[in-house]
């Protein structure tokens, strides 16, 4: 797995889509906390399932309460604003407004948004 640190936080570097369902994801986290012994981790929305990006599917909800339940806090890196649902805005700014997920334009921001705490 192309994992890189940066200030005690898991950047995947792998390409391609790495989370298709929570027993994917599940393998993803533990393998960055096995190789890196991080506790927070940036990933690419290019690397998660289209599908978690409609809430009906379940995907969401199911891979961040893996996060949640193992207490690595994520940050989501990409371009949100062609999802135009409302319910998948209203999931991205209370994630925002949260200490455990989150989701950024960039990797700047979401390392800034991880380091705080």
């Amino acid at each position: 797995m192309n994992i890189e640190m940066k200030h005690d936080i898991a950047l995947v570097r792998e390409p391609g889509v790495l989370i298709t369902d929570g027993s994917s994801a599940m393998d993803l986290l533990a393998t960055a906390r096995y190789e890196t012994g991080c506790s927070a981790m940036v990933l690419r929305k290019e690397q998660i399932d289209e599908s978690f990006f409609r809430l009906s599917t379940g995907l969401a909800g199911e891979m961040l309460q893996k996060f949640v339940n193992y207490q690595m806090k994520l940050a989501i890196v990409g371009d949100f604003s062609a999802y135009t649902s409302k319910p998948l805005q209203d999931f991205i700014r209370e994630s925002n407004e949260g200490r455990q997920i989150c989701f950024q334009p960039d990797e700047a921001s979401a390392l800034s948004w991880l380091e705080r705490g």
